[in-house]
């Protein structure tokens, strides 16, 4: 399994021999609801888009997991795997294969890979979005993402899971609290999973943000405190820390011939 983050919740997930790119924002600026007043992201440095990607996965239907800009760039053809929210963003943009998944639902593709979403980020009252557990038919391997912290209790049923990529660093919004969950929940999580790996998403990168929602937002937790918390607990699991746009192996211990 080899992966790539591409900064924020962008990922290059190489598995079973396949090219999953998930929640691509890799074009032009991140802003929302068309008001860069109130938040715009940009990259210090910018990304070029994956060559022969074979599947894209999207956990949510807004513009920091479902980009249109970014999804403009990329071939119409590509298969998409997508939350019932951003299932609506690929079709609009004329994406031609679509597969929507519900929570509890699972897909496998090209026969390597069997998708299940998972219940996810809450966005508002009214929408729970997805998070995913890709399982490697091929080699037995697993990994889970979830971009905002937020892990369903029906994870346990999957126990155990290889690899987690998902925040270890709490952001909160000033006066309202926090909307990426960090160190407690991802200790949680390795509680229940078992995981050999756990590597962040959501936070730094070579990415800037402005905007009236940027200057209130607060970040706290880290690799450090989670890595105190593991060895207080005696849990083995590795927290990994990785530079954006470097691809790198991750060596799992049950996969075959190892």
């Amino acid at each position: 399994m080899y992966l790539t983050w591409l900064d924020s919740n962008s990922w290059l997930i190489e598995i079973a021999d396949l090219k999953i790119l998930v929640d691509p924002w890799l074009v032009g600026p991140l802003v929302f609801g068309n008001a860069p007043w109130f938040f715009k992201g940009e990259r210090t440095q910018q990304r070029s888009i994956p060559e022969k990607i074979d599947l894209i996965l999207l956990s949510q239907g807004l513009e920091d997991h479902a980009h249109p800009p970014t999804l403009e760039k990329l071939d119409r053809g590509i298969p998409v795997i997508a939350s019932v929210n951003a299932a609506k963003v690929v079709s609009k943009l004329g994406y031609t294969k679509i597969t929507t998944l519900a929570h509890g639902e699972s897909f496998t593709f090209a026969d390597k890979v069997t998708i299940i979403a998972t219940p996810g980020s809450p966005i508002g009252p009214m929408l729970t979005e997805n998070g995913y557990v890709l399982v490697d038919t091929i080699n037995q391997t697993s990994l889970y993402y979830e971009p905002h912290g937020y892990h369903s209790p029906t994870l346990k049923e999957l126990t155990p899971i290889d690899v987690v990529i998902t925040p270890i660093i709490d952001i909160e919004i000033v006066l309202f609290g926090s909307f990426i969950k960090g160190v407690s929940s991802a200790l949680e999580l390795i509680e229940w999973l078992k995981p050999q790996v756990i590597i962040n998403t959501a936070a730094g990168g070579d990415v800037k943000f402005d905007g009236l929602l940027a200057s209130a937002l607060r970040a706290k937790g880290g690799a450090a405190e989670l890595r105190n918390l593991l060895a207080q607990k005696n849990l083995s699991t590795k927290v990994i820390e990785v530079a954006p746009g470097k691809r790198f192996e991750v060596e799992l211990a049950r996969a075959i011939g190892t």
